[in-house]
């Protein structure tokens, strides 16, 4: 896996790592590298592919997702969010109009919004 591509910088890792569950030298599925796991996490989002389209350089989708079902209930992501909060990366905030959809009876347009007495 090239690793020039990868979504985390460095300084973002630093933040990142304490809060991370489970070190390269543990066993199981939470030994796996996690900035590599975090990786086909945001893989995931960003492509919006399903699990099972997860490419096999992150390792196998369903361990990947089991380990990511686990961080999630166990607030992992919640304590990475806090940790990067201070730094906004307003490089990616965006709104469009394909994310907020108004129907066009809530736009004023005819038969929509009426004045009624």
């Amino acid at each position: 896996m090239d690793e020039s591509r990868f979504v985390i910088k460095d300084h973002q890792w630093e933040k990142m790592e304490p809060h991370c569950l489970g070190r390269k030298r543990d066993p199981g599925r939470t030994g796996m590298d996690p900035r590599l796991f975090l990786e086909a996490v945001f893989w995931i989002a960003r492509t919006g592919a399903p699990w099972r389209d997860l490419p096999t350089d992150f390792g196998n989708w369903n361990t990947v997702y089991r380990r990511f079902r686990d961080w999630a209930r166990a607030g992992v992501f919640d304590r990475i969010f806090n940790a990067l909060s201070d730094e906004p990366d307003m490089e990616i905030a965006m709104v469009d109009a394909t994310i907020v959809k108004v129907h066009r009876a809530g736009q004023g347009s005819k038969g929509g919004l009426s004045v009624r007495l």
